[in-house]
């Protein structure tokens, strides 16, 4: 079975728009959550997010292109050319690359602008891109098409756990010889006044800031960004000469089959479990997990109850970036894959930060506040998604 590594990484986030910035920002233990700035956001109960920040798309695409990109589909762009850029992969390899981009919501802010002129505005026409700004491969599709990857190419859409489904299906497909080189990851533009209200009807957002595993926490935070992650089959990078991050060692994912929204205890720890065997790990080896870690009180509690019934006494530090970085739902798993790639090539454990005091339903070392040096071999991150939907990767030092 082909080995694969990970060759480059790349990402734009609440905390920054690039990954030296990024990793610079999880050392520090830095927020990127704050007030909300979108149209109409003073109408909602719910007034803050992890936005991208400053962004400004002219200074990265020519005002030809930008009609045909969502802000989803700029975000991904931006990610994988740094991603790119660092493995050394600028001229494309055909045939043998590929791309698998998670998204949950694809090009949301194109639906909302649009049903404002048609609804809002009484305006009776779109704009004729509308289709191809908004579908959920938009991304994906403009990845293949920027850096000649003509292979394996589509999008998945799984929510919170679309991120980590993309990058194990991408490791499985590597390792089955139908690629040689993936791009993948995931992105996510949800911040809108719709995406955050309908988000608010759920009642699982908190109004000040994400607190996982801490006693008193109040829900999630919603964030943008995307994370793009080169996956390369081991043989390939030795032969051109690639310096491998990390390896891309094991993925599990399960179903709960079970509650549309609740979390389930067995289906995360059946996924954890099935990404240590295909990792040919044991839980003894695993000495970091980036967790899903939501700040919801459900969440939290059900994801420590089944880290514990699979790690046992052989407990590794835990920590949530999603207090820094927001629940960036179909991206986010790629930003953490990264805050992983960061403990195993640093030896930098990210902190959790807003935690205020330890709950007894977390039972766990969530490395609180302040980032932590260590020694990591082996890395995990979570992904437990409404419908029930698990997904987990495991990594190792390259």
């Amino acid at each position: 079975m082909r080995r694969v590594v990970v060759t480059g990484i790349g990402t734009v986030n609440a905390l920054a728009q690039d990954v030296p910035e990024t990793l610079a920002a999880f050392r520090a233990g830095r927020c990127g959550i704050g007030p909300l700035g979108f149209r109409d956001a003073e109408r909602l109960a719910i007034r803050i997010g992890a936005e991208v920040r400053d962004w400004r798309a002219e200074a990265h695409f020519a005002a030809s292109d930008l009609p045909l990109y969502d802000p989803v589909t700029q975000f991904a762009l931006v990610a994988g050319a740094e991603a790119v850029a660092m493995a050394g992969l600028q001229h494309g390899i055909g045939p043998r690359g590929g791309v698998i981009l998670g998204t949950a919501a694809g090009g949301i802010r194109t639906w909302e602008d649009s049903y404002r002129a048609v609804f809002a505005d009484g305006r009776n026409r779109v704009s004729p891109l509308v289709v191809p700004r908004l579908m959920h491969n938009a991304p994906a599709s403009h990845l293949s098409i920027r850096h000649g990857l003509s292979g394996p190419v589509l999008a998945v859409s799984s929510a919170c756990a679309s991120a980590n489904h993309a990058m194990g299906l991408a490791l499985q497909l590597i390792r089955a010889g139908a690629a040689d080189v993936m791009l993948t990851g995931g992105a996510e533009a949800m911040l809108c006044f719709g995406g955050v209200k309908a988000w608010e009807a759920l009642r699982v957002l908190a109004p000040d800031a994400c607190r996982p595993f801490s006693l008193g926490r109040k829900g999630m935070v919603i964030g943008d960004g995307a994370g793009v992650l080169v996956f390369e089959a081991e043989d390939h990078a030795r032969a051109r000469g690639a310096r491998a991050l990390a390896e891309a060692a094991g993925f599990g994912m399960t179903a709960d089959a079970g509650d549309i929204v609740a979390p389930n205890i067995e289906g995360a720890a059946r996924a954890m479990r099935a990404a240590l065997a295909d990792a040919g790990m044991i839980a003894g080896e695993i000495d970091y997990i980036n967790a899903h870690g939501t700040g919801t009180l459900a969440n939290d509690k059900a994801e420590t109850a089944a880290i514990r019934e699979v790690f046992g006494a052989a407990l590794p530090p835990v920590s949530a970036t999603k207090a820094m970085h927001g629940h960036a739902i179909g991206a986010t798993g790629a930003l953490e894959a990264i805050a992983c790639i960061q403990a195993l090539t640093e030896g930098l454990l990210p902190p959790t930060i807003g935690h205020e005091a330890a709950d007894p339903d977390c039972a766990l070392d969530v490395v609180p506040n302040r980032a932590r040096a260590a020694q990591v071999e082996a890395a995990m991150s979570n992904a437990f998604a409404f419908g029930g939907l698990n997904a987990v990767l495991a990594f190792r030092r390259a």
